[in-house]
């Protein structure tokens, strides 16, 4: 099988899940290799995402490694032999990498929970307010590339919308709300969108308002994705050098009380439509 030179975050996160349950069973990657009948550079190829594996071999390491979780086997093994080619690969080699890997990640996640305190959720954006939103973070991106961004996130909202939608919660902050990354019309068109996928039932929104004592969260930006089986939840943060994929047990449990803590903070689901639209009257 020809070595991938440049693996999905899906592809990674299946290797990685390999080798967890290989360092749990206190075993060495050449131990591994010796279970297989291969050696121990195609064992790290396979925990780094850079080489496939099949579904009886993961059974067979499952089975060396003492996992007696069979659901978690299972979701392991669907994702080896998953040859899913969704319209985000109509994005490779134009945007990068990360655009087709959280793409990717929300149309296997059966939830998604999502935090954020700056932009309306992209999973909400209108048209103009995305791209508002890309030529302000990227001045002088050209139009060939800016087009690209905003359709790929138009497209993301598949996920809400269609025939058997994944379940959808978005924390959002009375400042993303107010701020207006373009100008008045536009704002205005956003707040009626929200709006619209809340009656819709795509999307169930609840409001940080400014005036609320003990929030502290203007770094609470996130979302979570929930997997087909608890240990394959996965975490995605902002981080200097672009989105951050989190999937160690310990930080997800950390942005699990991190979402109740700003859950805390927020209006019930009815009360945050209700300013929503208040807040687009004001507009």
């Amino acid at each position: 099988m020809a070595r991938r030179q440049q693996p999905t975050a899906r592809q990674q996160r299946l290797g990685a899940e390999l080798r967890k349950l290989r360092e749990a069973a206190g075993l060495k990657g050449l131990e591994a290799a010796a279970l297989l009948g291969t050696d121990s550079a195609q064992v790290s190829q396979i925990e780094f995402g850079t080489a496939g594996v099949s579904a009886e071999r993961v059974r067979r390491l499952a089975a060396h490694y003492a996992c007696t979780d069979e659901t978690l086997v299972e979701a392991l093994t669907a994702m080896a032999t998953d040859r899913t080619r969704g319209w985000w690969e109509e994005y490779r080699g134009v945007l990068p990498p990360v655009f087709l890997d959280v793409a990717e990640l929300e149309h296997h996640a059966t939830s998604l929970r999502e935090v954020v305190i700056t932009h309306v959720p992209g999973l909400l954006q209108t048209p103009d307010y995305a791209r508002a939103v890309y030529s302000y973070m990227v001045p002088g991106l050209p139009e060939s590339e800016l087009e690209p961004r905003v359709q790929h996130r138009l497209r993301r909202r598949a996920v809400i919308e269609r025939d058997s939608p994944t379940p959808y919660e978005t924390l959002v902050h009375e400042f993303a709300l107010r701020i207006r990354v373009s100008d008045r019309p536009t704002a205005r068109a956003q707040l009626r969108e929200i709006l619209n996928q809340i009656e819709c039932g795509h999307a169930t929104v609840r409001v940080i308002p400014t005036d609320q004592d003990g929030f502290a969260g203007a770094g609470a930006s996130m979302m979570y994705t929930g997997g087909p089986v608890s240990p394959l939840d996965t975490g995605l943060r902002d981080a200097p050098t672009g989105t951050a994929f989190i999937d160690a047990e310990p930080q997800l449990k950390q942005l699990r009380t991190l979402f109740r803590r700003v859950e805390n903070a927020a209006l019930d689901p009815t009360a945050s439509r209700d300013f929503i639209h208040r807040l687009s009257k004001e507009l």
